[in-house]
């Protein structure tokens, strides 16, 4: 019997995962699981990726080390180990970490206030970020945090990323023209680089354009391959063997040969102020961009992530880069992708790349000493074209204006405070718009769908009929101390404009499964009122929780029996007259 492509390409993944679920230290430790089920076949497969992720990462963390205000080989030390102590500890088979262009841009802005100048305590800066990140990830997983994530909404990341993609573009366009760039923010940066133009050395931008052309060209037609090395080689010798030279271009010039040593931070925690929101906003991009790449990558395999084990391997994978002189890394979807495509079935493929990266270290950086800083800005805008999705803007306008205008909020908050403060903007705008949606529920007003004993949302459904002489509604929340008042405001505008004289006010409490004690009160309050305007309160479809705090405050003496097999039904037909379950 033979197997399909599909089937065959699907079968590694379930292999696995036919497991049950690790426990005790397996559960810490992922190679124990997936080591126990790897089979030899798999083996070329990981190696090839890791050769293939290596040749992808290395032009492009020299690019990001730039950004990030470091010299080039902060970068390759950064998925040196970023991955390597990744594959001990995350639980995504396909996730590659290392530098992304969000995170260097966040450090290199945020670190040149504080760094006074100074490179070395730039760089001791930046490695003890990544250690506070590690530490903030290790009581993130020890409290069960990783849920908070999710508090950041897709809609307020969609402003964020193309804020930052701007933004990061605009640092890189002034190495595009020639010029020496320069201003504080985006939009000082674009003043600045307009003034600049006349000064563009034209050898420098045919050069980059031709560069950008490539690499937008290999992107689209060869998706997954290594174009930025091959434009990187090409670039090395155009330089080394031509006169252009000696055309004004700047060069990366030489990097140290050699593994990083293992070092410790020369400052701590109160040696540096502001290192810690600069950490925290580190995690936030860190933790949301690594999960959302994993769990793509896992649904695609055929197997499911552990989103408070990526902590841990987040947490490794930050502590290494600390230790080894680099910054804080993360997982990035474009970055993991081509691990993907390249056949990479676990994270061995992270092992064979950090190897590749080593001998590298050890032996080649010489080759890239004519490398043109040019090259990496190129490799840089086409690598942040993908934060910038022109067509989840569109959906979104067109889905809801309102998710538009808090998307945009995030976009502005970063072109105009920057990137660090935009973290903390997009943090506040989806606080407040959790807490919007929370403190203003909906409240359903309901009627009666033909034909049937059920009752539905009137609005939504004009035909549903009106019970004359009764108003029964729905909030489809919790009733919660801060959306109490909302929603008796919300019945009492509706009893002031009913059309007629009302005798029951019916509440249907199935979709509110948290009643606290401000909302038990205003229920008892709303019955105060309805009782001495000659409105009659009843209570139906109560969770039990909601019962008992209900019966705690002696709502059921005063409103009635609301055992849990009262329903809206039951209530009409004692009201019409036609006795049900409503005693029962």
């Amino acid at each position: 019997m033979t197997l399909s492509a599909e089937t065959e390409e699907v079968r590694p993944a379930r292999a696995l995962v036919g497991a049950p679920p690790a426990s005790g230290w397996r559960a810490l430790f992922p190679p124990a699981q997936w080591l126990a089920a790897y089979q030899t076949r798999w083996l070329a497969n990981d190696a090839i990726a890791g050769v293939t992720l290596a040749a992808y990462g290395i032009p492009v963390s020299l690019a990001y080390a730039s950004l990030a205000g470091l010299p080039p080989q902060y970068g390759i030390y950064c998925y040196l180990l970023g991955g390597l102590f990744y594959a001990l500890f995350g639980s995504s088979r396909q996730l590659a970490i290392g530098p992304t262009s969000a995170i260097s841009m966040l450090v290199g802005v945020t670190v040149a206030g504080m760094a006074q100048g100074d490179p070395g305590r730039w760089a001791s800066i930046a490695a003890l970020t990544a250690v506070v990140i590690a530490a903030m990830c290790v009581l993130a997983w020890l409290f069960r945090l990783s849920s908070l994530v999710n508090f950041i909404s897709e809609t307020i990341l969609l402003g964020f990323k193309a804020g930052a993609a701007l933004t990061i573009a605009m640092t890189q366009l002034p190495k595009l023209f020639g010029v020496k760039g320069g201003g504080h923010g985006f939009f000082e940066s674009v003043v600045t680089l307009g003034s600049q133009l006349p000064d563009t050395n034209f050898a420098v931008l045919a050069f980059g354009l031709a560069a950008l052309a490539v690499l937008l060209l290999g992107e689209k037609f060869l998706p997954g391959r290594p174009i930025a090395l091959f434009v990187v080689v090409i670039s090395i010798v155009v330089l080394s063997v031509t006169p252009l030279g000696e055309l004004g271009f700047k060069i990366v010039g030489a990097l140290p040969q050699g593994l990083p040593d293992f070092k410790l931070p020369d400052l701590r925690v109160r040696d540096v102020d502001g290192v810690i929101p600069l950490a925290f906003a580190c995690l936030l991009l860190a933790y949301v961009e690594s999960v959302s790449a994993a769990r793509a990558l896992a649904q695609a395999n055929g197997y499911e992530i552990d989103a408070r084990q990526e902590l841990l391997g987040l947490g490794a994978a930050n502590l290494a880069a600390g230790f080894f002189q680099a910054y804080p890394v993360a997982g990035g979807l474009s970055q993991s992708s081509v691990n993907d495509k390249a056949g990479a079935k676990t994270p061995l493929a992270l092992v064979f790349a950090s190897l590749t990266i080593g001998l590298c270290l050890m032996y080649l950086t010489g080759l890239l000493y004519n490398l043109p800083n040019v090259v990496l800005a190129a490799i840089v805008l086409v690598a942040v074209k993908g934060l910038i999705n022109i067509g989840e803007l569109r959906h979104v306008w067109r889905v809801s204006r309102f998710e538009f205008g808090v998307s945009m909020v995030a976009f502005g908050g970063v072109l105009l405070l920057g990137i660090l403060k935009g973290v903390i903007v997009a943090v506040l705008v989806s606080m407040l718009l959790l807490i919007r949606r929370a403190a203003h529920p909906h409240v359903a007003f309901l009627g009666h769908i033909p034909g049937t004993r059920s009752y539905s949302d009137i609005e939504r459904n004009p035909d549903n009929e009106a019970v004359p002489g009764v108003l029964m509604f729905r909030v489809e929340a919790s009733l919660l101390y801060f959306n109490v008042e909302h929603v008796r405001e919300a019945v009492w505008q509706k009893v002031r404009s009913a059309a007629g004289p009302l005798s029951l006010m019916v509440c249907d409490l199935s979709t509110s499964p948290i009643v606290d004690l401000a909302g038990a009160r205003m229920l008892a309050k709303l019955h105060e009122e309805f009782q001495a305007a000659g409105i009659r309160l009843r209570l139906v479809a109560a969770h039990a929780a909601v019962r008992d705090i209900l019966r705690a405050e002696g709502l059921e003496e005063n409103v009635g029996y609301f055992g849990r097999r009262i329903t809206v039904a039951d209530v009409i037909d004692e009201f019409r007259g036609r006795p049900g379950n409503a005693a029962a």
